[in-house]
């Protein structure tokens, strides 16, 4: 199976642009709703994160506690990357499930927000970046979250720079509100349908 990984920076509009390949009958696999389902039903992820946090990690009834495991890794980076690298390698297990039940798509999609910082773009045939200036991204994400352009910065220096994931993408799809977006993925999806025929 053919495999796009695409990213995008907070606020660059990956999500549309996900939905527009959907249209298309496009299968996308979302990392970061996988990130969280993982972490209630896959067993070993479960024991390795009782392991590391404490049995407090979940509540009675197989739950995570979000509220715990947040105060925990929001004020201890090391404590963050231990957590991502127990969670990354579930996702990865979830992915190639997923990806055997999509037998009738040309190719698939997997969005992740930190698909270059994860290593999980070598995973995949190719990158798509959705990219757009700061400005246009941090307007977005302040209409659409509610938050200061402090927190925007903040949950942005978490990842890559977007100059840094411009140089490891394959493809580009720039959403400043002045280039249209369908046709766009539209040329790229013809791009990937060829590719994933050669394959």
């Amino acid at each position: 199976m053919f495999k796009v990984g695409i990213t995008g920076n907070i606020g660059s509009g990956k999500t549309t642009v996900c939905k527009v390949f959907e249209v298309l009958g496009i299968p996308v696999f979302y990392a970061d709703d996988a990130a969280k389902k993982v972490m209630t039903d896959d067993q070993l992820l479960i024991s390795g994160i009782k392991e590391a946090f404490g049995n407090e990690a979940y509540f009675a009834d197989g739950s995570l506690n979000r509220k715990y495991i947040g105060n925990i890794v929001f004020n201890d980076d090391d404590k963050l990357k231990q957590l991502n690298e127990m969670v990354h390698p579930a996702v990865f297990r979830a992915f190639d499930a997923w990806v055997e039940q999509q037998i009738h798509a040309p190719y698939v999609l997997k969005e992740a927000a930190i698909l270059f910082e994860s290593g999980s773009y070598k995973k995949c045939d190719r990158s798509l970046l959705v990219t757009a200036p700061l400005e246009t991204r941090m307007e977005r994400v302040i209409q659409r979250d509610g938050v200061t352009e402090q927190e925007v910065q903040k949950r942005e220096s978490r990842q890559y720079p977007q100059e840094k994931k411009q140089q490891l993408a394959n493809d580009i799809i720039l959403n400043d509100d002045t280039q249209l977006v369908v046709p766009q993925v539209l040329q790229l999806h013809q791009l990937y349908l060829s590719l994933a025929k050669a394959q």
